[in-house]
């Protein structure tokens, strides 16, 4: 099949990708022209896919990276994977429909399209249906397919990738989902057919709500017990021992990524607007898990001024970890970065330090061990907040006056202090 994807990042260029190696002739629509440009070289800027699997496909012809929308011409499956963010806390579809007029003009009789970017339950009816009907003169689940295939990457996961993860598909109509599942049953192993639109819709937000709202969970315990001066990371060792009823889920310096700040918003923002009923749990979440980096930046004040009587203003603080997860250079809403902003703004000299984001923050890309000036021994503290694999907790603990480690990945000490 002739398969567009329109928006080239960390979720469509891995879908186009797969579609061309599996067989169909993909186009991958990406109008920033100078991320077409990259692509048409075979230069990806997609962690998860190297650079080898863009430029095997671009050899064989079955990919083709294009900002021309003419390229869409003849399509028979269009998936749209533009991004769906927050504009004044609010969520904006305007990339969707920006999409959906695009490939409106395109749509022939018996084509296919998906909506894959995260969203509220009803967008894809009430909102990319119309736009696709208007532009095509056509009628959607008469004259052409549409469907809606909640995204599912974790940009870094070697384990669960795009393939593997179970995929699910919904329909307009049965015979739209019939379509889609075709689709995706081509590029993954194991697709879950949805009873309709909304239900596959309301199952992405709330995957992510599920999270969203355990984070916050954790977060509040981890400030409660340091109150009451008990190690939440040994509690929370002993309660992943249930076998059964228990989920376990780790403190941090906040959320981060292109899902969990945004995504909770979308279902509440959505209830509100239409129906007037609040999501009180998803709304306390996001207040507790907003508040995360400033709770990291006041521990890292008490730890100064506890121990060596001198104030953030002026201290010499090394971040170390930009990135909202290890492993990765998605610094999106990232909390290591809201942390590093905060300390600056009250005065410290902050080096940040991430292999995966050499020019972050005007950091630098190594912890600077050795002899010599700017040593981990010269900063008066050390925050630990993205554990990258490449760090050498080790010797970091060996060298630095005291660190603050956000993550609970270094073993308590006296100069050491775990959130």
């Amino acid at each position: 099949m002739h398969v567009c994807v329109l928006g080239q990042g960390y979720v469509g260029l891995p879908l186009a990708v797969r579609a061309a190696e599996v067989g169909h002739t993909v186009t991958g629509y990406e109008p920033d022209r100078a991320r077409c440009a990259a692509l048409a070289a075979g230069s990806s800027y997609v962690e998860d896919i190297g650079d080898d699997r863009l430029q095997a496909v671009l050899g064989s012809d079955a990919y083709y990276a294009s900002s021309d929308p003419q390229d869409l011409k003849g399509f028979d499956v269009a998936v749209i994977t533009v991004p769906t963010p927050l504009t004044d806390r609010a969520p904006d579809l305007s990339c969707v429909r920006d999409a959906g007029r695009v490939l409106a003009e395109w749509i022939e009789p018996g084509a296919t399209v998906v909506l894959e970017s995260t969203t509220h339950p009803g967008t894809t009816r009430d909102v990319l249906v119309p736009l696709l009907e208007e532009g095509s003169g056509l009628v959607a689940g008469r004259d052409f397919h549409v469907g809606f295939s909640p995204e599912r990457i974790d940009p870094g996961n070697a384990d669960w990738r795009l393939e593997n993860t179970p995929k699910i598909v919904a329909g307009l109509t049965e015979g739209c989902l019939e379509r889609v599942k075709e689709f995706y049953d081509s590029v993954t192993d194991v697709t879950v057919p949805a009873s309709g639109l909304e239900e596959a819709e309301l199952a992405k937000v709330f995957e992510n709500t599920y999270r969203h709202v355990n984070i916050a969970l954790v977060n509040e315990l981890s400030r409660m017990a340091h109150t009451l001066g008990v190690d939440v990371w040994h509690t929370l060792e002993l309660a992943a021992t249930k076998p059964f009823g228990f989920t376990k889920f780790l403190p941090g310096p906040g959320v981060g990524g292109h899902c969990l700040p945004i995504d909770p918003v979308y279902l509440s923002h959505h209830v509100k607007a239409r129906h007037g009923q609040t999501f009180r749990l998803i709304e306390l979440a996001q207040d507790i898990n907003e508040s995360q980096p400033d709770y990291v930046v006041r521990r890292l004040q008490d730890a100064l001024s506890r121990r060596f009587r001198r104030s953030v203003h002026g201290a010499r603080v090394l971040a170390l970890g930009a990135a909202y997860k290890p492993g990765t250079s998605d610094a999106r809403q990232s909390p290591a970065v809201e942390v590093t902003d905060r300390l600056r703004a009250m005065g410290a000299d902050v080096t940040v330090v991430d292999p995966y984001l050499p020019e972050a923050d005007g950091g630098c890309r190594d912890i600077p061990f050795g002899a010599g000036t700017d040593t981990v021994g010269d900063f008066d503290a050390v925050v630990l907040l993205t554990p990258h694999g490449e760090f050498d907790l080790d010797r970091l603990a060996a060298e630095a006056t005291y660190v603050l480690d956000t993550r609970g990945v270094m073993a308590a000490a006296p100069h050491i202090e775990r959130l």
